[in-house]
């Protein structure tokens, strides 16, 4: 017999204050006209079958709720965190009218110098919202709230290599498909190709 998805649960990546804080430059204006102007991150646990775990570390451009990038992990390694900041930088190195701010909590990622580094390498500027504040970070919970409630409210548990399947599926459907009011009722990538 399977158990059945009720929840999942944030994954609390905090360790303490490991470097130096980055302040809120972001304080909850989460509205932009720009593209690449204002990012966040977050991540997130999902349980799977076997007590296996599955982390998903998305990036989002708050201009339109895009998932701009994203890795999926069976460990929340700092590689989790690195990997869709790469992919994220390719894309605002091409096509970031302005310096980009990326948005994060005060996980032991986000302070890492590995991460800060990258940063600072490439002249975006970091931002951290408050410890145990998800308000926040509230576009990303947002996200991580409707995938939970739309991709598998209710399922059963299922394997890694499903759910991962079964995640990737759905972030290609929100970023290409659904639609969002408050982007006139275009999907995220409809919304980006229209107004270029």
């Amino acid at each position: 017999m399977y158990e059945i998805f009720h929840k999942s649960r944030r994954y609390n990546s905090y360790k303490g204050k490991v470097r130096k804080v980055a302040s809120n430059r972001v304080n909850r204006r989460f509205m932009t006209s720009v593209p690449l102007q204002k990012l966040v991150t977050d991540f997130t646990e999902f349980k799977c079958l076997k007590d296996e775990k599955l982390y998903l570390s998305p990036i989002m451009d708050l201009y339109n709720s895009e998932i701009i990038a994203f890795k999926i992990a069976k460990r929340p390694t700092l590689d989790i965190a690195l990997e869709p900041l790469t992919e994220a930088i390719s894309r605002i190195e091409r096509h970031a009218p302005y310096r980009t701010t990326i948005h994060s909590d005060q996980g032991w990622h986000y302070q890492h110098h590995a991460w800060i580094n990258c940063l600072k390498e490439h002249g975006i500027y970091q931002s951290m919202f408050r410890k145990g504040n998800c308000l926040d970070n509230s576009p990303m919970e947002n996200f991580f709230g409707l995938l939970k409630q739309e991709m598998y409210y209710g399922q059963d548990k299922m394997s890694f290599s499903d759910l991962k399947c079964r995640i990737e599926n759905y972030i290609h459907f929100y970023n290409n498909d659904r639609i969002k009011v408050k982007l006139s009722g275009l999907s995220p990538v409809n919304y980006r190709k229209q107004a270029t």
